[in-house]
């Protein structure tokens, strides 16, 4: 994928709000690519060279795993960004995920 589907990919997930998380999954569909949440992923796991905040923490997997944790550093920061937002996490896995998801495709 190029770089511009990667930028298209963080105006989505600068746009989901504090306190919520989305997969990458919603992401790929809203951008009318389904089946391309890895691809998603590789975007998120560059977004931290860029000079603009996309915040990648809030994006989990479909089960609400935090599968991208490794990236931040060490591997507690991404849970504490999202606890800190107000969001429990426990066990790498965010707790009742389905009031904490925000659809790209229902709220945008």
């Amino acid at each position: 994928m190029d770089d511009n589907f990667f930028q298209q990919v963080y105006e989505v997930v600068k746009k989901i709000p504090y306190g919520r998380v989305t997969s990458y999954g919603a992401i790929a569909r809203y951008l009318g690519t389904g089946q391309s949440a890895r691809v998603i992923g590789w975007a998120m796991n560059s977004s931290f060279s860029k000079e603009e905040f996309v915040p990648a923490h809030r994006v989990v997997n479909r089960e609400g795993v935090l599968t991208g944790k490794h990236h931040f550093g060490t591997t507690g920061i991404m849970a504490q960004l999202l606890i800190n937002e107000g969001i429990k996490v426990e066990d790498d896995r965010i707790v009742d995920f389905e009031v904490c998801f925000w659809d790209p495709n229902k709220e945008l």
